[in-house]
């Protein structure tokens, strides 16, 4: 049977295809990522000026300079992460970062930090720049003051904004738009969380680690059931047979005072899934689709990416995509599409 047309034909008419942007978390992902239809791939380096510092992740120099060519001889980009914000007195961290990225020859250098992004501009002026979504960048003001002073020619928006929002957006502002479309919900303001910081004395916005795994620790009692810690905290309790996710403060169940019965504080475990909102999101002007993921398997970044590819290809020729197969990657089995589509998702 033939496939249905859900999209218009005039979709791929009026609008280029956007950019596939994929997570690679090692050169073994980064492959998986090229092979399964990225267009471009972001990953970081060995070091705390990527906001995905775990231990076993990342690209040494070496592995990243042996990488690219893979990439680039299969028609994919590769984007340097340079997104944790700089710290006194290690700023030249930061700097050399860019030097590497320029060095190199990326596609792009993903910065945050005011200070990381004058450097490039300055120092490298020919080095194309993507804001990241760590610098919290959501108003037409704000965009249009990072393009004007170092050249920006793309923001990763906050996943706070819902279509219509990025759509108006769009109208203001002289460079190109890249949305999160599936993984990571990310909670509060992007770029602006402390909690981790305030357990375990490491930032996720300045060392680029978010519950690390040293600090991880698991009980299990008489009856089975095991209690998941965070340094000192205890961020959630499992029933024998419930399935334990891995302790992050922001996704943990507490109890309070006001409340008898242990609850998701700040967010449950959940996954962002924009994949019935994608002809939304190109007609809104969106420009490249990301998906995140730089700490998962190589198995789920296959997975994921060539279900997405194989959507976008499907929509920009008017037919439906297939995206069933994606809830069993989600975070406990569950989606949303948080704020793309209403103010009132929490």
């Amino acid at each position: 049977m033939s496939a249905q047309k859900s999209a218009p034909h005039e979709l791929d008419k009026a609008f280029a295809a956007p950019e596939l942007v994929c997570p690679a978390g090692t050169p073994a992902a980064l492959r998986a990522a090229v092979d399964a239809g990225a267009d471009a791939v972001y990953c970081g380096l060995t070091n705390a000026t990527n906001a995905r510092n775990f231990p076993g992740l990342n690209f040494s120099v070496q592995a990243l300079e042996a990488s690219i060519p893979y990439a680039r001889e299969r028609g994919t980009k590769v984007l340097l992460a340079v997104n944790s914000f700089a710290t006194a007195p290690g700023s030249a961290m930061w700097r050399e970062a860019v030097d590497i990225g320029a060095r190199l020859k990326v596609d792009a250098i993903i910065v945050a930090d005011i200070g990381v992004a004058q450097y490039a501009s300055e120092t490298h002026p020919d080095l194309r720049l993507h804001l990241s979504v760590q610098a919290g960048a959501s108003s037409p003001e704000a965009i249009r003051f990072y393009c004007q002073e170092f050249g920006v020619k793309r923001v990763v928006l906050p996943r706070i904004l819902t279509v219509p929002e990025i759509s108006a957006i769009h109208r203001e502002i002289p460079c190109e738009i890249e949305a999160f479309v599936f993984g990571n919900i990310g909670m509060m303001s992007e770029g602006r969380c402390s909690l981790t910081n305030y357990v375990t004395g490491l930032s996720t916005n300045m060392d680029g680690i978010c519950s690390p795994a040293s600090e991880v620790k698991y009980a299990e009692d008489e009856k089975g059931n095991l209690s998941a810690k965070l340094g000192n905290y205890e961020i959630d309790c499992f029933e024998k047979g419930e399935s334990a996710g891995y302790p992050t403060i922001c996704k943990g169940r507490y109890l309070t005072p006001a409340r008898k019965e242990a609850y998701y504080a700040f967010e449950e475990p959940i996954s962002l899934n924009l994949s019935s909102l994608l002809p939304e999101l190109i007609k809104a002007g969106v420009t490249a689709f990301k998906i995140e993921g730089r700490q998962r398997s190589r198995s789920y970044v296959k997975s994921v990416v060539s279900a997405y590819r194989a959507a976008v290809d499907n929509i920009m020729e008017g037919n439906e995509p297939d995206l069933s197969t994606l809830i069993s990657l989600t975070e406990g089995g569950k989606q949303t599409q948080g704020a793309f589509k209403s103010k009132k998702w929490r």
